[in-house]
């Protein structure tokens, strides 16, 4: 078997062992991507020199005797997180050229376990987006089928797991940035508990949604990215202090006994039929692993889309006001003045999708809107908070589809905004109560992967992670591959 067809546990268990070398490792994974990322447009910046230099290192630690838990595995960044000297441009005109002076901690604690850093994923930019088609620089496509979105806005990150570009990749989820393109790509995605993960050199969409999560090929290899990204961070004024329990995988007696919820809005209007069918005969599998499923209802899901809309876009006209051409990133040339230098400079640098949230965030925030909008909203986000918490007493887990519909066709939802954001119906309602949750393939629809979500109680993610190991050793869904691309 190939190197890159081998998930992360195993191969850190194999470089542990020396049975392979870390620059054997990389080579694999450097090949592969240059094999495929020009038709799948996974990474915005990939330098090879650098990876081997990280893989040298990284042998030399292992020599050193050395046993950080990812020491050796290659980790790509999705390119909204900072990463010190190379380029992060949250696939946005505005930041063309861009290089942090600084690690985001995430990125740090990855140094620390030994992760080789492979690269920066293509994303929608500035992470805004359902289908990774706004990114200023090229779409990622789907490695199911190379006419289909990958999903997004952690597209890239998500389709170069899935092709074996690399075994693990960071996502930023505001609204199911991990999840929903985890689910189309047929991978595992875990959007973990608002303040469990530093957003700190997260360059910021939505400050109270969004948090950074793994995406990987299986839920152990997410349970080790979750377990050395995880922790307090006095320098993220939202990060909760709060012990990291480890994480132990029993597929065993995991769902034995476990009541689970399944609310009936999760299989409602939008969800296609198809799709449905598949999560009922995952809940029959739940069923004959001894799960106790039962039907339920949290009755403002139904308004989260309209929430989320509100919300988001709000907190994203006041986090992208710094990006005026002066400080940092893209400047336009002229001189019309300060007015007009930053007028030309947003112009020229954010595209469509970006500035359409700005301009709602804005009028949402505007004296007279304010109470009829934004205000409103957050009620009904505490309503929201409040219902999945009275569920969470009840059942000790909530499940669904990840996402109504499977992968569309490159520009098919280009013209139907609506459509485009309703692809999000699902995943939203976890970002917008702070829950954890998180996504692993259960099975296809139309030829295409569909992933089963799991949504825990706060800062459960441990349990929910035991939960979603102990399905998907039941099943084959998480063993298949995509198909390789015709050559070229």
């Amino acid at each position: 078997m190939n190197l890159w067809e081998l998930p992360a546990h195993r191969l850190a268990a194999m470089l542990q062992r020396r049975e392979v070398s870390v620059l054997e490792v990389a080579e694999a994974f450097l090949q592969r991507t240059e094999c495929l990322d020009e038709r799948l447009g996974t990474f915005t910046f990939l330098d090879p020199d650098e990876v081997r230099s990280q893989a040298v290192e990284a042998q030399r630690r292992l020599d050193a005797g050395e046993r950080p838990t990812l020491l050796g595995v290659p980790v790509a960044i999705k390119d909204n997180i900072c990463v010190k000297d190379e380029p992060t441009t949250c696939a946005s005109r505005i930041l063309s050229g861009y290089r942090p002076p600084y690690d985001a901690t995430v990125v740090e604690k990855l140094r620390a376990a030994g992760a080789v850093l492979f690269g920066k994923a293509n994303c929608d930019e500035f992470a805004m987006g359902s289908s990774t088609e706004s990114s200023a620089w090229q779409p990622t496509r789907n490695p199911w089928d190379l006419d289909r979105v990958p999903g997004g806005s952690s597209g890239g990150s998500a389709a170069a797991v899935a092709a074996g570009l690399v075994p693990l990749a960071l996502g930023s989820d505001t609204g199911g940035s991990v999840r929903q393109p985890a689910a189309m790509c047929g991978v595992v995605g875990l959007k973990p508990t608002y303040g469990r993960v530093s957003r700190y050199g997260l360059v910021a969409f939505s400050s109270s949604l969004d948090q950074i999560g793994p995406l990987a090929r299986e839920v152990q290899d997410a349970a080790m990215l979750f377990e050395a990204i995880a922790g307090y961070d006095r320098r993220d004024a939202t990060s909760v202090d709060t012990e990291v329990p480890r994480v132990t995988l029993d597929p065993d007696d995991a769902l034995r006994g476990r009541r689970i919820g399944l609310p009936s809005e999760f299989l409602g209007e939008g969800v296609d039929p198809a799709v449905a069918e598949v999560v009922r005969t995952a809940v029959s599998a739940l069923g004959d692993a001894g799960a106790i499923v039962e039907e339920t209802s949290v009755p403002s899901v139904q308004y989260g889309v309209e929430t989320y809309y509100i919300i988001a876009p709000a907190e994203a006209s006041s986090n992208l006001a710094r990006y005026d051409g002066i400080r940092y990133g893209h400047r336009a040339e002229g001189n019309a003045g300060h007015v007009g230098l930053v007028e030309q400079t947003r112009e020229e640098g954010f595209g469509p999708e970006v500035k359409r949230r700005i301009l709602l965030g804005t009028y949402a925030l505007s004296a007279g809107y304010y109470d009829a909008y934004y205000l409103k909203a957050q009620k009904v986000r505490t309503r929201m908070r409040h219902e999945f918490e009275e569920r969470l007493r009840t059942y000790d887990y909530l499940m669904g589809p990840t996402s109504p519909i499977v992968a569309f066709g490159i520009g098919e939802l280009q013209d139907d905004l609506l459509a485009m954001k309703m692809a999000d119906i699902l995943t939203i309602p976890a970002n917008l109560a702070g829950l954890a949750a998180i996504s692993v393939p259960c099975g296809f629809a139309h030829g295409l992967p569909v992933g089963l979500q799991f949504i825990s109680r706060p800062f459960d993610e441990a349990g929910l992670l035991r939960v979603a190991h102990a399905y998907e050793q039941r099943t084959e869904w998480h063993r298949l591959r995509p198909p390789e691309p015709a050559a070229a």
